[in-house]
């Protein structure tokens, strides 16, 4: 359904996969979460084999573990060992005839290095989903994403839209108040939703809205 990026590593990607993942699957549609490369710990994974309703194992999400918590190319020449895209491929094709949805999600951000020659970028345009960029909302929001917009349109790649990762409340910081308006404003990028610091589920009405976007 959807290839998830983000502005970053650390930015929410797999915070918002697993409430989008939980709306959806409430909603009857039976979506899972494929998280193809981790690198460090299994965390993300784990999460969004919850999300899935435990529907798939840990080594089904997660088909390309690298133990160094580096960019997947830097973990892999510390681990002596190329990401075996092959498997990965191999995996996602089982699960697009599995499930009803599946959604990947990268690992850090857009332009992140997999192999010498080989990108995030890479692999979103070879699992061929229409793309959703998470940020967070904070200074500097703002040229994060639109600079990661001009990559993914240099791409030709389908865009869906833009989620707002609100880390910390503060009605004090205009940042955070005013990031939403100025992107509306500039960008012809939907912004699909705002999560809430905090916040533990998305509503069916937002889910349809965002699942809408991928048809």
């Amino acid at each position: 359904m959807f290839f998830i990026t983000g502005t970053n590593t650390g930015v929410g990607k797999t915070f918002f996969t697993a409430l989008f993942l939980r709306a959806l699957r409430k909603s009857g549609i039976n979506a899972v979460g494929f998280k193809p490369i981790c690198s460090g710990d299994r965390s993300d994974a784990e999460i969004l084999v919850n999300a899935s309703d435990n529907a798939l194992t840990l080594n089904e999400c997660n088909p390309v573990w690298l133990r160094p918590p580096l960019s997947p190319y830097g973990a892999s020449l510390i681990e002596n060992r190329h990401v075996d895209l092959d498997l990965v491929f191999d995996r996602y094709a089982v699960l697009k005839k599995r499930f009803e949805a599946v959604i990947v999600e990268g690992a850090g951000g857009w332009r992140v290095p997999i192999r010498r020659d080989y990108f995030m970028s890479d692999l979103a345009r070879d699992v061929g989903q229409p793309i959703l960029l998470v940020a967070v909302n904070q200074l500097g929001a703002i040229n994060h994403i639109l600079l990661t917009l001009e990559s993914i349109q240099a791409t030709h790649l389908p865009i869906v839209g833009i989620v707002l990762n609100t880390l910390t409340a503060s009605a004090e910081d205009p940042a955070i108040v005013t990031n939403r308006s100025i992107l509306e404003d500039i960008t012809r990028i939907p912004l699909l939703t705002e999560l809430a610091p905090g916040q533990s589920v998305i509503s069916a009405d937002i889910a349809r809205k965002i699942a809408a976007g991928a048809r």
